[in-house]
């Protein structure tokens, strides 16, 4: 099959071709696993922060990828739901280990012996990959392509985490701190849900705003400009420390703020040095991180996706072109979610 493989870590500017299109040797389902034939994969912040080093891969070479929609070939050994031809999706929680207290109390994201897909295991930039069975979600029938479904299995699915841990009451007040891929979902799910929300995005590029406000937002700025008025939560999805800075600055008296991210990058930390405890931190303000996902987020999330006939908005580019869905991301090229169309 063919697939793109990252054999070294290093920095994406000094490489702008980190990924390695090859020919491997097609993948076997052992047992209580399935063969995937791969259709879409979306592309990731996360991957930027794998082919970096900030969460690095445990072996190399590796395949990337986990929001990945495709067909099932066949199963391993071990009874199973799933049948030949069945659309699936595959997220960023690979595995956990189902027996410590944190997997029994529905705590699977913070197991210890948590895997993702495309980190710790091969991922969807590639034609075929294996899962095991009970960490694959069929997919409804809700008028998506293939495409449009991949960001929901992790841009979705994480937003939606975060949104939870916001903990924002009826009729509140969110802001949205960077507009991507996550972020333009978190936007019409909480439009869907709760109307009576007013929600903020703070955004570098006027596209991303405008885009934002297409959306529903009520008002849309720049990252480092001040909100109208203060905001009783706000979730960042962005990979830097100053918009963290800034959106502690516009929360309300006991608001939080969700940091929706594996990983930051290192170049702008001394921002947080910065740090006024009475402007950005006093009035028991709250920061609250999201750690990975879990089974029950994404079947919540593709289950809220069907009753509210979520569409998201993709760019979709050919597997042998990952390389440049990667530099369009870090650039911001385009708005709403990057896909690899696979098959």
């Amino acid at each position: 099959m063919k697939a793109q493989l990252l054999r070294h870590i290093g920095r994406l500017d000094q490489n702008a071709s980190p990924l390695e299109f090859a020919e491997v040797p097609d993948p076997a389902p052992g047992p209580g696993e399935a063969l995937i034939r791969v259709s879409a994969c979306g592309v990731c912040h996360t991957e930027l922060d794998e082919i970096e080093g900030r969460t690095p891969p445990p072996r190399l070479p590796v395949i990337l990828g986990h929001q990945v929609v495709g067909r099932i070939v066949h199963c391993g050994p071990r009874p199973s739901s799933l049948r030949p031809g069945m659309r699936v999706g595959v997220g960023w929680i690979f595995s956990a280990c189902g027996r410590c207290e944190r997997c029994t109390n529905g705590h699977e994201n913070l197991c210890a012996a948590f895997q993702a897909t495309g980190r710790d295991a091969n991922g969807g930039y590639a034609e075929l990959m294996v899962a095991r069975q009970d960490y694959v979600f069929p997919i409804p029938d809700i008028g998506l392509s293939d495409a449009e479904a991949a960001p929901l299995l992790c841009a979705g699915a994480v937003g939606y985490r975060s949104l939870r841990l916001a903990n924002l009451r009826n009729g509140g007040r969110l802001g949205l701190t960077g507009f991507g891929a996550s972020a333009h979902l978190v936007l019409q799910l909480v439009r869907f849900t709760d109307p009576e929300t007013e929600v903020y995005v703070f955004a570098r590029s006027e596209s991303e705003r405008a885009f934002a406000r297409e959306l529903g937002a009520v008002w849309a700025g720049d990252t480092t400009d001040t909100s109208p008025v203060p905001l009783d939560a706000i979730i960042d999805t962005t990979p830097v420390w100053r918009p963290v800075v800034e959106a502690l600055r516009n929360l309300a008296p006991g608001g939080r703020l969700v940091i929706n991210a594996i990983r930051k990058e290192d170049a702008d930390r001394k921002v947080l040095a910065g740090l006024d405890y009475a402007v950005h931190l006093w009035m028991e303000k709250e920061v609250k991180t999201v750690a990975n996902v879990t089974r029950r987020d994404v079947a919540d999330f593709l289950h809220a996706a069907a009753m509210m006939g979520l569409r998201p908005e993709v760019q979709e580019y050919a597997l042998a072109d990952a390389n440049q869905a990667l530099l369009d991301l870090t650039a911001r090229a385009v708005r709403g979610a990057k896909v690899l169309r696979v098959g």
